[in-house]
């Protein structure tokens, strides 16, 4: 790890399944990840070579605080059913501790003040990552970031 990295462990949980399209919602037939990622290339993001999908990480007990974001984007009308929205996306390596795999991704922030459904629980963060060959809800992995863009607070 370097002098100013620092982790959270997590736990890979089940979330709403709207971004890749599994829980599927007429309004976003291919999940909505697939609706967004041409807004973010047109402004510089290129998300082609990640998995169509997020992680939901769940971090508690750890708490973090969003500091300096990669890349942000505001006012984002990707959808003609919702609001534009504002997002955030931080860099972070995710550890797969049985591929001993380290994953070089992007934590996915849809600010919650211009989200207006499919809220998250505050312990719960969203990974875009490349496509992870064996892995399962319940998985323990572990999330790292610099300190200059996200802080994990806790044991």
């Amino acid at each position: 790890m370097l002098p100013d990295e620092n982790f959270a462990n997590a736990t890979l949980t089940r979330g709403h399944g709207v971004a890749s399209g599994k829980n599927f919602d007429s309004r976003f037939p291919h999940g909505t990840l697939a609706m967004q990622a041409p807004f973010f290339k047109e402004r510089g993001l290129d998300l082609s070579h990640y998995f169509n999908g997020t992680l939901d990480l769940n971090l508690f007990p750890f708490k973090f605080h969003f500091k300096n974001p990669a890349h942000y984007f505001s006012g984002i009308k990707w959808s003609e059913h919702l609001p534009a929205e504002n997002f955030s996306f931080f860099n972070c390596v995710v550890h797969h501790e049985p591929e001993m795999s380290l994953l070089h991704s992007l934590l996915y922030w849809p600010h919650p003040s211009t989200k207006p459904e499919f809220t998250q629980s505050e312990s719960i963060v969203e990974i875009i990552a490349p496509k992870i060959g064996d892995i399962k809800y319940g998985d323990k992995l572990r999330l790292s970031a610099q300190t200059n863009e996200i802080l994990f607070i806790g044991k």
